[in-house]
């Protein structure tokens, strides 16, 4: 499964306590990220990830951009609701994105969570 990984500046340490924890499943992936998430996963993790450019830098455009041609099954992006992002219709642009193109996208823990049992569940069926 190819999974986009993103995450706000204040953000970026709960993506990677949350892939710590789901460290297994995250292993058996394909990992996408936007470019300063992706350098902080891998060197937290070890695990292998195709970077993107940084989200401010496009990288959120270039994630809607694998959306639009069905090349990314799911997206998990941490979002930070209370800081104003300069790049904020990028970020409405790849919502909108996955809503069109029906790709599960999960922007905080909980969801994250829901996300992941509903994969591993059909992974397993």
């Amino acid at each position: 499964m190819k999974i986009a990984l993103i995450a706000h500046d204040k953000k970026k340490d709960d993506l990677l306590r949350f892939m710590d924890i789901h460290l297994d499943f995250f292993k058996n992936q394909e990992l996408f990220a936007t470019g300063t998430t992706g350098g902080r996963i891998i060197e937290h993790t070890g695990l292998p990830v195709n970077r993107c450019k940084s989200g401010p830098l496009g990288g959120d455009q270039e994630i809607g951009a694998m959306v639009a041609n069905k090349a990314i099954d799911c997206i998990i992006f941490f979002r930070d609701p209370l800081t104003a992002q300069p790049h904020e219709p990028d970020v409405t642009a790849l919502l909108r994105l996955s809503d069109v193109y029906d790709v599960p996208l999960a922007t905080n823990e909980g969801t994250a969570e829901a996300v992941l049992y509903h994969l591993t569940r059909t992974e397993r069926e």
